[in-house]
């Protein structure tokens, strides 16, 4: 058995080998003395996209999520032991309105919405050149709330899903800003995290007119009950899921809804509200949505099975909806790291939130990894044997070497 010495940051293990040392191995990477300096864990990347509802019935709803943007903020800076780098950026859910009114059908389509991000509005509303948010913003708090502020004279069709394929996939993910277009918004190597914000069933659909057509009958609700024309939910997680980056590598997708589901359960089901300005269809157990939220539900369900992604649109306060949003977005299975001679030589410390420590590797199987190239650093990514969770205190990186 060959001797092993570590350095002050160097993990303390035992190496063992049969008869000849792993640095001596043909092609070998292992460094043959210790190093002085650790592998650093790169800053987790995390592209957030708003859905804001604009149609007329969401004023005070956008009101109460920019009231609780501080706590938002505040979770998303807390780490789980990994700095955050994050940006945010809002669209709408307006994209076109197929209507039949007084037997005239219209098609009315919003060119300034359909996907694009947003102007941040300057302190008197005016809108500026800024698209999208960093949080190294100064200002961040005070824009931001301005920007989830969309205001009601949006489409009452609303389609986020449609919105949000047309926010991140070409030709307006890669046309400049100054053109029009998303294009530098979504970074190489960061996740996406798309927060839907609405009152009502989704109508989306790819093709133009859009398939459903409205009418002034709000006793009904068109968009569930002729579900069966729009694109199918599990085409625009295809689409989500098959995200790539300029280096071609897979675009890590999460995906939050504030929507029209139950209180009690989040459960998606229709009754008709009687009231005397008319009848109207909402969910059973949220008094002030539009719509049962069936499609809603099953986009949410299609990133998380657990439903923790998904939270009801009646809440008297959005704080814990949107802590409980940060806190997903701020807990990745995986880490960039920099300056790794070996995978086999790694180890990841996790102090767990009692203070305890795991130690997880490579070699043991509780970590895989994905090697460098010319414009990504290397990931490693935990297995089920060493998950990350939501209150982990500490990662470190460290290296074994042989000597």
């Amino acid at each position: 058995m060959l001797p092993i010495r570590s350095s002050a940051l160097l993990a303390v293990a035992l190496w063992g080998v049969a008869c000849s040392s792993p640095v001596e191995q043909p092609g070998s990477t292992l460094p043959g003395r210790c190093q002085g300096e650790a592998p650093l864990i790169s800053a987790q990347k995390t592209d957030i996209l708003f859905v804001i509802d604009n149609s007329g019935s969401m004023a005070e709803e956008q009101a109460a999520i920019a009231t609780e943007l501080p706590a938002f903020l505040d979770e998303l800076r807390q780490g789980n032991g990994v700095e955050q780098d994050f940006r945010v950026g809002v669209i709408t859910t307006s994209v076109y309105l197929h209507s039949l009114f007084d037997n005239h059908e219209q098609v009315t389509n919003y060119p300034d919405q359909s996907g694009r991000l947003q102007p941040v509005p300057d302190a008197l509303g005016r809108p500026t050149a800024e698209r999208y948010l960093d949080q190294s913003d100064p200002e961040l708090l005070e824009k931001f709330r301005r920007l989830v502020k969309q205001g009601t004279q949006g489409s009452g069709q609303e389609s986020p899903f449609e919105a949000v394929r047309l926010a991140v996939t070409p030709p307006l993910s890669t046309t400049a800003l100054a053109d029009g277009g998303n294009g530098g918004f979504l970074r190489d190597g960061a996740r996406l995290l798309v927060v839907v914000v609405s009152d009502e069933e989704d109508c989306s659909s790819t093709q133009r007119p859009p398939p459903v057509v409205l009418t002034r009958d709000t006793s009904r609700d068109l968009c569930s009950e002729q579900a069966d024309l729009l694109t199918p939910v599990t085409e625009y997680v295809r689409i989500l899921r098959g995200l790539e980056d300029r280096t071609g590598k897979a675009r890590e997708v999460l995906w939050a809804t504030i929507g029209p589901v139950a209180l009690s359960d989040k459960r998606a089901e229709a009754v008709q509200d009687v009231t005397p300005d008319g009848t109207f269809v909402r969910n059973v157990d949220c008094p002030t949505s539009y719509g049962p939220g069936y499609r809603q539900r099953e986009m949410a369900s299609m990133f998380d099975t657990g439903l923790k992604n998904l939270d009801s649109i009646c809440r008297a306060s959005f704080r814990e909806t949107l802590v409980s949003i940060a806190t997903l977005a701020r807990t990745s299975q995986s880490i960039e790291v920099m300056n790794l001679p070996d995978p086999r030589l790694v180890q990841v410390r996790v102090t767990r939130e009692d203070d305890s420590v795991q130690t997880c590797s490579v070699a043991g199987g509780d970590l895989s990894y994905e090697p460098s190239t010319e414009r990504q650093a290397a990931r490693l990514f935990f297995q089920s044997s060493c998950p990350r969770r939501l209150t982990d205190k500490k990662i470190e990186v460290k290296v074994l070497c042989a000597g």
